[in-house]
This record gives C-alpha cells, sequence and structure tokens, in this order.
C-alpha cells in the first residue's frame, strides 16, 4: 500500500489578518445597510444588505477556517478540519435562500403598488457601500490564497451593486419613477439565488463525495496506466475534502508478479505521476495477478476464472489472515 500526503502551508497570519479587515468591514456596514434601509423605505438597499449578509458570512467562514482549518489531524479527524468549510457553505446558502425569499416577498408587492424611497439616504448608504467594499477588495487584492481571490470577487461584485443602486437614487431624485427601487431589488434577489443554489448544489455534490473534476479524474486515470507494468485499474475514488484538497484512492493490478525491489521502482513511478495534480492525500494499493480484490471479493477479469471452490476458500482465508 501506497500512503502519500501533501500538507500546504498557506500563510496563515497574513491571510487571516486581511480576511479579518475585510470581515468586520463588511459586518458592520451590513448593519447600517438594514438600519438604512428601514429609514429610508428602500427594498433595493434591503436586497444589497441581504446580500452582504451572505458575503459577511462567507468571510467570516473564511476567517474562521484560516485559524481552524489548518489544524493537524487527529486520530478521530484522520483528514482534519478542511470539510467545515463545506458545512458553513451550506448554512451560509441556506441562510442566504431565506433572506432572499423574504426580500422578495416585500418587494414583488411593491411592484404593484410602488412606494417612493428616500432618496437622499439612498445616495449617501450608496456611496458609503462603494467605498466600504471596494476598501475591503483593496485589502484583499494582495492574497494569494484561494479564499482571498474568491473573496476578492464577491466584493467587486457588491461595489458594482451599490454602483447601480447609486444610479438608480440619483435617477429617483430628479424623476418620480418609484417602480425603479423594487424592481432593482427584484433582480438584485434573482441574481443572489441563481448564485447560491449554484453553490449549493455544487456543495452538496461534494458532501455525497462526488468526483470534483470528471476531467482530472480521467488524466490520473492515464497516467497511472503509463506505469510499468499496470494492466487494470479499479476501485479509483475521486473527492475532495473542501474544494480545493482532493483525495485519490485507487486498486492497481498488475501483470507480473512483483518483489519488494520492483513496488519501490512502481511505487516511485506513481509518485511522479501523481505529482502534477497536487494531491492532498493518495492511497494506491497495488494487486499481484490471481489475487482477489479486498474489496470486490472476486478475482480480476483477466484472471483465471477456472478455480474449484476448494481452492476459493483457501484465497477467502488468506484475504481475511491479511
Amino acid at each position: 500500500m501506497h500512503d502519500h500526503g501533501h500538507h500546504g502551508h498557506h500563510h496563515i497570519p497574513q491571510d487571516t489578518s486581511r480576511i479579518g479587515w475585510a470581515f468586520w468591514l463588511n459586518f458592520i456596514f451590513t448593519i447600517i445597510e438594514f438600519i438604512g434601509g428601514w429609514l429610508t423605505n428602500s427594498v433595493a438597499i434591503m436586497a444589497d444588505a441581504v446580500h452582504d449578509l451572505g458575503d459577511s458570512l462567507s468571510i467570516g467562514l473564511a476567517w474562521y477556517l484560516g485559524r481552524v482549518g489548518h489544524r493537524q489531524a487527529t486520530e478521530q479527524y484522520s483528514y482534519g478540519y478542511k470539510r467545515l468549510s463545506l458545512l458553513g457553505a451550506l448554512i451560509n446558502g441556506v441562510i442566504l435562500v431565506i433572506g432572499s425569499a423574504w426580500v422578495l416577498s416585500e418587494a414583488i408587492p411593491r411592484l404593484l403598488a410602488p412606494e417612493m424611497p428616500g432618496t437622499e439616504g439612498m445616495i449617501a448608504l450608496a456611496i458609503l457601500g462603494i467605498a466600504v467594499n471596494g476598501y475591503a477588495a483593496f485589502k484583499l487584492q494582495g492574497g494569494g490564497s484561494l479564499n482571498e481571490k474568491v473573496l476578492n470577487w464577491h466584493l467587486l461584485e457588491d461595489v458594482l451593486g451599490w454602483v447601480a443602486v447609486l444610479i438608480v437614487a440619483i435617477v429617483l431624485h430628479f424623476y418620480h419613477w418609484p417602480v425603479l427601487d423594487p424592481l432593482l431589488s427584484v433582480l438584485f434577489t434573482l441574481f443572489i439565488l441563481f448564485n447560491v443554489l449554484r453553490y449549493v448544489v455544487q456543495t452538496m455534490k461534494l458532501f455525497l463525495q462526488a468526483n470534483p473534476d470528471s476531467e482530472q479524474q480521467r488524466k490520473m486515470r492515464d497516467a497511472l496506466f503509463e506505469v510499468d507494468h499496470v494492466k487494470d485499474i479499479h476501485h479509483m475514488h475521486f473527492w475532495s475534502l473542501d474544494g480545493e484538497h482532493h483525495v485519490l484512492t485507487a486498486h492497481l493490478v498488475l501483470s507480473v508478479d512483483a518483489d519488494a525491489v520492483l513496488l519501490k521502482s512502481l511505487k516511485e513511478q506513481v509518485d511522479g505521476k501523481l505529482a502534477p495534480f497536487s494531491l492532498a492525500h493518495t492511497t494506491i494499493e497495488f494487486e499481484l495477478p490471481g489475487e482477489y480484490c479486498r474489496d470486490g471479493n472476486e478475482l480480476y477479469p483477466d484472471c483465471d476464472h477456472d478455480h474449484d471452490h476448494d481452492h476459493d476458500h483457501d484465497h477467502d482465508q488468506q484475504k481475511r489472515g491479511r
């Protein structure tokens, strides 16, 4: 059996410091948004507040995982704590769906009976929103971690959202078109729901240990077939801890009996073939000709099946004795 793990060391203090800044900016501003949306009677600002609440949760989760997710594996949590991010993403998604449904319940009736919002307050909040989200995005711009890059895009989306609010607020200030406020709110909320539901589906697939990348799995299978004396591959399982750190296990069927020297050479070849894929954990087992598969309890397809019952029973006993 071949077990191999890569433990990437990110610059945790720098990451958590930058993400911490972005979290507190977003969280405090989200509270201001909800209060401002209520005071200005603007459902568009309420919709953006829900959007920012989702971003605050995402940033807070990334900040927490920056401190906890890199802890060493324990006997109970042998893969470490990286799957916490999937649980957090799912909780975040549920909160955003509930928040979006609430905003739609407020905004849709206003399409039929629009109410004029306080445009001065909307303009002030929009300018503040552009400044806060722009500064948070600037703080994360120099980050190299995946978390920072993803969050940076979220914050830039928020900046564009507040630009839209600012434009609508300026138009409403000069023209009495109150329907623009709930219309913008509905568009914002549908955009949030589309993205959230897409991420929730992806998260659920990873929770269920679905293949995170079919093309990468195909390339890894092809690479393993290039190892000397490998004639078949089965029980190949490719899954992800958190969408970023992947795990691979596989049984490689050999065409020749292998001694210790050959096995060592084959393991080195496997290392070389899988190195470009930057896997977090790999477990590769070599199966010799005529050997029963431990997981499948059967001989390989192109091995000799002409064995009587007693011989099969002996193999079972040997398998259990390993």
